[in-house]
């Protein structure tokens, strides 16, 4: 009698972790991909913790891992994720960085196999060669320090994850959930997707990108001759302004104000007059229910329809959606979407 068909092998999730590592994106890690289901109810991945070496891992919390296997499962996984570590990654790469995950570590994976960073774990593969030339992302406040380092790196700081061929990056901790949700997507289609995401009780996608979660710097104006007109156009945001407008109320010249705006805030009056109404508008949006063109109109946009092309394309989302994840209160529409009961 002929044996049985041997069950088709579970793609392997390697997740390499090192001393300082986030449990958050660890568990998040084992969790995605541990719960994914196929129709019959098989588990569809192995996740394996590995380290350079075996053995306890400090992480960034007041506890220690025992990691059980080592980088020969590198060899063997199908998919390669490196979360952040606070210890290693939030420092200058001019520091002595004591990193036992070196290229060559990452050189024993597979050549087909996909490899992924969550946060700054984008670091360690920028270190390795492996995003030269590539599009990548990592924490909004890891940018400017990435791109010193890492010249040859596409960065894009503004999206939640970036896929450039066999490679991954997410932004943040949370965008590591993102990523690991398209991941999934990607292999077994957005059924199972939505699946893991029910389970976990997490969206199965978020709109937009990190620009929403950014706080926009406002840069410290370098003199006060421009300081009247600004504080009076604060106090008329909801009011059309013109340049005009603006440089009477500093009895200046339309030139001769430009030239000392630009110089004492280091942004054009334009420029400035913008950024201070999206601040408004995101002000509203999280502290009041007024309705988007009634906050349109307060921040001086004048029409919703304005206020959503101005936030498209400044925070990559919608005033809807960042109202949904920042403003106030309950929000049972986004729950009864993302919360069906799961059977």
């Amino acid at each position: 009698m002929p044996a049985p068909p041997a069950a088709p092998r579970r793609h392997l999730v390697a997740v390499l972790v090192r001393d300082g590592v986030m449990p958050l994106e660890l568990g998040a890690v084992h969790q995605l991909f541990g719960v994914a289901r196929g129709a019959d109810g098989e588990r569809l991945y192995d996740v394996r913790t590995c380290a350079a070496a075996p053995g306890p891992v400090r992480t960034d919390a007041d506890f220690t891992i025992d990691v059980p296997h080592g980088p020969e499962v590198l060899a063997r996984a199908d998919t390669v994720v490196v979360p952040a570590s606070h210890a290693l990654d939030d420092v200058d790469e001019a520091d002595d960085v004591d990193d036992d995950v070196t290229p060559d570590l990452l050189a024993t994976a597979r050549p087909d196999a996909r490899v992924a960073s969550i946060c700054t774990g984008a670091f360690v593969l920028a270190r390795a060669g492996l995003l030269d030339g590539r599009r990548a992302t990592t924490h909004w406040l890891s940018a400017d320090r990435f791109r010193r380092a890492f010249p040859a790196v596409e960065l894009d700081p503004d999206v939640l994850f970036t896929e450039d061929g066999r490679v991954f990056t997410s932004a943040g901790e949370a965008a590591g959930i993102d990523l690991c949700l398209h991941l999934v997507r990607s292999d077994h289609g957005a059924a199972v997707a939505n699946d893991v995401a029910r389970r976990t009780v997490v969206p199965p996608f978020r709109d937009g990108g990190q620009a929403q979660y950014v706080d926009v710097p406002v840069p410290e104006p370098a003199g006060d001759h421009t300081g009247p007109a600004r504080s009076w156009a604060l106090e008329h945001l909801d009011e059309p302004l013109s340049l005009d407008d603006l440089a009477r109320h500093a009895s200046m010249s339309t030139r001769t104000f430009t030239r000392r705006f630009r110089r004492e805030v280091g942004l054009s009056p334009g420029a400035w007059l913008l950024q201070q109404r999206l601040l408004r508008a995101r002000d509203l949006l999280e502290r009041t229910d007024l309705p988007v063109d009634a906050v349109a109109r307060r921040a001086g946009f004048g029409t919703g329809a304005s206020l959503r092309q101005h936030f498209a394309r400044a925070l990559g989302v919608s005033p809807a959606a960042y109202r949904a994840t920042f403003g106030p209160g309950p929000r049972p529409r986004i729950v009864s979407k993302v919360l069906p009961r799961v059977p």
